[in-house]
């Protein structure tokens, strides 16, 4: 895969870090992986195909950092091995300033598993 996109560092999700669609306010799934330009969502409600979403999710590393919204796009999906689910990748198409910044201190953090 020559993807500029996938090319970034990715981090693994230790705790389970749900997202919620904002137009809906309704849960989707949780984090499998997350970057600067995307993420890998387990999802437990049904996406649609080539879709653009707004999501929200809270990295929770400190108490005064608000949730981070980002515009999304759903680049694809595939069934996972539990039934009801899917793991699905978004790359982010619009992350607001302060959301960037909280998330780039969160991936550079000590303690991140990296893919």
């Amino acid at each position: 895969m020559n993807d500029p996109f996938r090319r970034a560092r990715r981090r693994r999700i230790a705790d389970t870090v749900q997202v919620v669609d904002t137009m809906t306010e309704t849960v989707i799934g949780h984090l499998g992986n997350l970057s600067e330009t995307g993420m890998m969502l387990i999802a437990s409600a049904p996406l649609t195909e080539d879709a653009l979403y707004q999501l929200r999710f809270d990295l929770r590393d400190s108490a005064q950092q608000p949730p981070i919204e980002v515009g999304a796009h759903l680049l694809w999906q595939d069934r996972a091995s539990m039934p009801g689910q899917t793991w699905a990748g978004f790359r982010f198409i619009c992350v607001p300033e302060n959301g960037m910044q909280h998330l780039r201190r969160w991936l550079d953090s000590p303690g991140g598993n990296y893919e």
